[in-house]
C-alpha cells in the first residue's frame, strides 16, 4: 500500500510525488495491453506515471468530441500529446466527430452536471474506445475520467462496463483517487505546468459554469490562458 506503515493513519501518510513509493499495479486478470481513454492532461498525468512505473503496456486514446470549441479541444489534446511524448507513451489522436456528439445529446441541453447528458457523453466515448481496442489487439480499457472529484465515479464505471461489454473488452474500474492520487494529480499538473481548463468541456458546461460565476459576482471564464504554475493552487483544495 505505497509507503503506508503500521501505526500511521491514512491522513499522516505522505503521498506527495517526492515521497510516495509507487506500488506495482497489475491489471485485474493479467491483461497485457491497456488502451487508456484520456480526457485531458491534468487528469491523465498521474495515471500515466503510475502505469509507466508499473511497466503496463499502455496506449493513450484521446477521443473527446464533447470538448468545445475547437481551439479548446486542440489545446487540451496538445497538452496530452506533450506529456505522452515525454513519457514515451504512444497516443492515438481519434476523430473529433462533434456533430454526432450534438446529435446524441439532443434534448439533454439543460441536464445538470452528473446527469443524463454526462452518461450519454461517457457512453459515446467509451463505446468508441472499446471498439478501437477490440479491433487493434488490446486486452483491456480504462479511463482517466474517474480521478476527478467533480465526476461521479459510479456513473463512469457503469458506463465503462456497459459500453465495453458488446466488444468483449473488460473495463478496468481502478480507483485512481485513492492513496493520494487526486493530490498528486494536482501536484504533477503544477510541475508540468499543464493547461488548467475551468469547465468540463462541452458548451453546456461552459454556459452553466459562466452562469454560476456571474451569480457569484465573478468574471466569465477566459479560455486558453490559465496554466497550473501560474494558478499556485494549494494541495488542500483537492479532497
Amino acid at each position: 500500500m505505497g509507503n503506508f506503515k503500521k501505526g500511521k493513519t491514512m491522513s499522516q501518510v505522505d503521498y506527495s510525488l517526492k515521497s510516495y513509493k509507487r506500488p506495482k499495479l497489475e491489471t485485474p486478470n493479467g491483461e497485457k495491453k491497456l488502451l487508456l481513454h484520456s480526457c485531458c492532461a491534468p487528469c491523465a498525468g498521474e495515471i500515466m506515471e503510475a502505469l509507466a512505473a508499473s511497466d503496463i503496456d499502455t496506449t493513450i486514446y484521446f477521443y473527446n468530441p464533447n470538448i468545445h470549441p475547437k481551439d479548446e479541444y486542440e489545446l487540451r489534446k496538445d497538452e496530452n500529446i506533450r506529456f505522452a511524448e515525454k513519457l514515451g507513451m504512444p497516443i492515438i489522436d481519434a476523430d473529433y466527430d462533434r456533430d454526432e456528439w450534438f446529435e446524441r445529446t439532443k434534448g439533454q441541453e439543460n441536464e445538470p452536471e452528473r446527469g443524463e447528458r454526462c452518461s450519454t457523453c461517457f457512453d459515446m466515448r467509451f463505446q468508441k474506445t472499446a471498439k478501437f481496442a477490440s479491433e487493434n489487439d488490446f486486452d483491456i480499457i480504462s479511463s482517466t475520467l474517474g480521478i476527478s472529484r467533480w465526476k461521479d465515479m459510479n456513473q463512469i464505471n457503469e458506463s465503462g462496463a456497459k459500453s465495453s461489454a458488446p466488444h468483449k473488452i473488460p473495463y478496468w474500474d481502478f480507483n485512481w483517487r485513492k492513496q493520494g492520487g487526486s493530490s498528486r494529480m494536482l501536484e504533477l499538473s503544477k510541475k508540468e505546468n499543464f493547461y488548467q481548463q475551468e469547465y468540463c468541456g462541452c458548451v453546456y458546461s461552459l454556459r452553466d459554469t459562466n452562469n454560476w460565476r456571474i451569480a457569484k459576482g465573478r468574471n466569465k471564464i477566459e479560455r486558453g490562458v490559465k496554466f497550473y504554475q501560474e494558478a499556485k493552487l494549494k494541495l488542500s483544495q483537492i479532497d
